[in-house]
């Protein structure tokens, strides 16, 4: 798989400033990654619009999902 050098650039930049604009996300996922991260754990995910209709799911996390998520915050690390 090819990885556009720009692209990676530009995700980084948007990276950053979703950071800037939601600053408890990234704790809060970091708390969850390094605390409840195991398998069985179920992972609720509710979205509301601004109209109010509301959408919900959850998964339970498998062993194969704590993989990809170590995969991916290694990526993050530069490893």
């Amino acid at each position: 798989m090819n990885m556009n050098p720009m692209l990676l650039m530009q995700l980084q930049q948007r990276f950053s400033m979703f950071s800037q604009d939601h600053p408890k996300v990234l704790p809060f996922f970091q708390a969850v990654g390094s605390n409840a991260m195991q398998e069985g754990t179920i992972i609720d995910v509710k979205v509301t619009t601004p109209d109010g209709k509301t959408m919900e799911s959850n998964i339970k996390v498998t062993a194969n999902d704590i993989e990809t998520v170590r995969m991916m915050m290694s990526m993050g690390n530069g490893q």
